[in-house]
């Protein structure tokens, strides 16, 4: 099984994360979907990351796709997601806001750092990080509302890994101080040994 894609996108890091805590054993193709643009496109002709490929030649992609297969598979103990209609319509409620966030930061940083300064437009970025700053308030309003995860759970591996990105791509965007909720999630879980497997 291989998972293509480089640790700095928080989808990759999602996904590797995730399989380790599942227990899937994978093979790391760091390719990125800039600098080596055609040697991933020979693997995948959409270019997206992450791209897994299955052991049976069957390829993914999306991190939320490829985490509803492994996590439609686990072992009971080995799930990252609540069975319970109530409880997983809750976790899927905190995780639409942080990917909402991750999405919003993503393009803030392409923005600046692909697009020509002379070309950025600054009325979407104002957008952008509008919806950027509404989504970590609601995702810190949540997390403040749910119980504090003691092992890794899928709210608490997206939550970790889309808050490094933002912090350390736009700390100056996303003040640490005003999300201590997140915070906090994040440096207890960036401490965990499958986190600091795959590092960003």
């Amino acid at each position: 099984m291989k998972l293509i894609g480089m640790m700095d996108s928080p989808y990759v890091r999602r996904v590797a994360i995730s399989l380790e805590l599942y227990g899937i054993e994978f093979e790391n193709l760091p390719l990125s979907v800039f600098s080596t643009f055609d040697a991933f496109s020979k693997i995948n002709p959409a270019v997206k990351a992450p791209t897994l490929i299955l052991d049976n030649g069957v390829t993914l992609m999306d991190s939320s796709l490829i985490l509803n297969y492994f996590e439609a598979q686990a072992d009971t103990h080995r799930k990252r997601l609540p069975a319970s209609p109530d409880a997983l319509a809750k976790e899927l409620q905190v995780l639409g806001f942080i990917l909402s966030a991750c999405e919003k930061a993503v393009q803030h940083v392409y923005e600046h750092n692909l697009r020509p300064a002379e070309k950025q437009h600054q009325p979407w970025i104002e957008r952008i990080t509008h919806q950027l700053l509404a989504a970590c308030r609601e995702w810190h309003v949540l997390l403040g509302n749910r119980p504090v995860s003691t092992t890794p759970d899928q709210v608490s591996i997206t939550s970790t890994v889309v808050w490094t990105f933002i912090q350390t791509m736009i700390p100056h965007v996303v003040p640490v101080n005003d999300f201590k909720n997140i915070q906090s999630m994040t440096e207890a879980f960036e401490a965990h040994p499958a986190f600091k497997k795959y590092p960003l």
